[in-house]
């Protein structure tokens, strides 16, 4: 039985979402239906589909000259996705130091024990599901809601700060100091920590665009 449009449509989105990760596809890259069709093997049908969902989600943007790109940030939406993102990661781990069980502090404490020893192309991957799971210790589903666009948004700002000398070990300390705040409910703690961690994130981002040849 052939593959409902939908779910090729899924396909299709999830790809593109996947190149975004990987750097396969790059801010600013013209984005034509037919070629993006033939690159993924599918008709374009539901790449067309998926094209929609992403200009509806700001991933895929009217590039200057006419025709659609992979949606590119200034230096002020750059700077407006980060302001939002540690309002929103302060208040998911205010609400993790107040409502996270057993198991979701376990979890915690052992993807930060884990950081030290992963190697380079593990940081990034890792580093998501810590930011999952202290999303998911807040246990409020409005969070996740406000959050999902914060992280497909990240997707276009090009490769992890993480990967900024340095920034590794400061992002392990910091997520260190996030978690033992949530552990012993220390809310005000745990949201200082996790604005401090964001707030160093955009200056990692900040450096690495500077360093950018002109």
């Amino acid at each position: 039985m052939p593959r409902a449009a939908g779910s090729l449509a899924d396909q299709a989105y999830d790809r593109f979402r996947e190149g975004l990760r990987s750097g396969s596809l790059r801010p600013g890259q013209r984005v034509l239906e037919v070629e993006l069709a033939e690159r993924l093997g599918m008709s374009r049908t539901p790449v067309r589909e998926a094209i929609r969902r992403l200009q509806a989600e700001g991933l895929i943007a009217h590039g200057p000259g006419g025709g659609l790109c992979v949606a590119h940030y200034d230096h002020r939406e750059v700077a407006e996705l980060y302001g939002m993102r540690e309002a929103l990661e302060g208040t998911a781990a205010r609400l993790a130091a107040r409502q996270a069980g057993r198991p979701d502090i376990l979890l915690l404490e052992a993807l930060v024990a884990a950081e030290a020893a992963l190697p380079a192309d593990a940081v990034a991957e890792h580093n998501r599901r810590f930011h999952r799971a202290l999303h998911q210790a807040a246990h409020n589903r409005y969070l996740l809601r406000a959050l999902a666009p914060i992280g497909d948004a990240l997707l276009l700002l090009g490769p992890t700060t993480l990967a900024h000398p340095g920034r590794a070990a400061a992002a392990r300390v910091e997520h260190a100091r996030i978690v033992a705040a949530v552990a012993v409910g220390d809310a005000d703690e745990a949201e200082a920590a996790a604005r401090a961690h964001i707030a160093a994130a955009h200056a990692a981002r900040l450096a690495m665009a500077a360093e950018e040849p002109a």
